[in-house]
């Protein structure tokens, strides 16, 4: 396997990563056809590249079905719970950056409508 495609390894997904995917999840319903080291690692790949889900590489199989089962985990709290973990165990390090319009500097152009204000006026 590539590592460009496969940035860690499936002995350490399969330790540290997969028994916190495998217990979010229940076992009911049919088996997938994606195993959780692609979906995980295609994530990873979508979020270093920043290219859309469409572009996935078709190692990690079809776009959507890994889309949908990254969703499915996001709406439920699963990729988040993982982070946390992986902080917890001192395999990663998260640090997080607020930022907020007053930091930013912006074109004057940069905040209004396009066509500009227009005011009304009341008779």
């Amino acid at each position: 396997m590539e590592k460009r495609l496969y940035p860690i390894s499936e002995e350490f997904f399969n330790e540290k990563i997969n028994p916190l995917i495998v217990s979010f999840y229940s076992a009911a319903g049919r088996p997938q056809k994606i195993n959780n080291y692609q979906v995980f690692c295609a994530a990873l790949y979508v979020l270093r590249t920043g290219n859309p889900w469409r572009d996935l590489p078709e190692v990690y199989g079809y776009w959507h079905s890994v889309y949908l089962r990254f969703k499915k985990g996001s709406d439920r709290g699963l990729w988040w719970m993982v982070l946390q973990e992986l902080q917890r165990l001192k395999v990663v390090t998260i640090n997080f950056v607020m930022a907020d319009s007053t930091t930013m500097k912006v074109h004057r152009h940069g905040g209004g409508l396009k066509g500009g204000f227009k005011r009304r006026v009341e008779t």
